[in-house]
């Protein structure tokens, strides 16, 4: 059994399983694309002038500048997220992110007041957006980049309505005689 299955009860049902709009990947794909045009032109200008020690030596220092803003300002955002989890079960909303140290959100769906979504022009062309969770008790969550929030909005809503008519149980019709 892989994640998030694991983390679910055993007779709870995964209802949806996302990661962070692709967006967030777009400035760390440019800053990989513009630090190794940037990285191969000062190792064709080290090799061209440079000679000896001095050659040898800019080689490893445009190598390990490569490596540390890669590493930095590309590894990084990547891992984060792929290790970044929105779940939505029969039961809940489930929040899970990290990779050494691990941080989680986990939201009944009794305890919902309101949920609402909202994005702009890019964020709607898209289809992303930032999804607010309100339960009763607690300021609302908010979560950026949730891949076609609509549809996880509409979900969520009917989700919500639906734990709320279990609770309170089937509707009664109030017109009928009681006998």
């Amino acid at each position: 059994m892989g994640y998030p299955e694991d983390a679910l009860a055993s007779d709870e049902e995964l209802l949806l399983h996302r990661h962070p709009h692709w967006k967030m990947l777009v400035l760390p794909a440019l800053t990989f694309i513009v630090a190794t045009a940037l990285a191969g032109f000062a190792l064709g200008l080290a090799q061209d002038r440079l000679e000896g020690t001095a050659r040898s030596v800019a080689l490893i220092v445009v190598a390990v500048a490569w490596l540390g803003i890669v590493g930095w300002r590309c590894v990084g955002p990547l891992v984060s997220w792929k290790f970044t989890h929105f779940i939505v079960t029969d039961r809940r909303v489930l929040i899970r992110h990290g990779v050494i140290t691990h941080t989680g959100i986990d939201i009944p769906l009794g305890r919902i007041s309101n949920v609402q979504f909202r994005h702009g022009l890019v964020d709607r062309m898209l289809r992303t957006g930032t999804l607010v969770i309100a339960s009763a008790a607690d300021d609302p969550l908010e979560f950026d980049d949730i891949p076609d929030v609509q549809r996880v909005h509409s979900l969520l809503y009917h989700q919500v309505f639906d734990a709320m008519n279990l609770d309170f149980g089937p509707p009664t019709d109030r017109g009928e005689a009681a006998p």
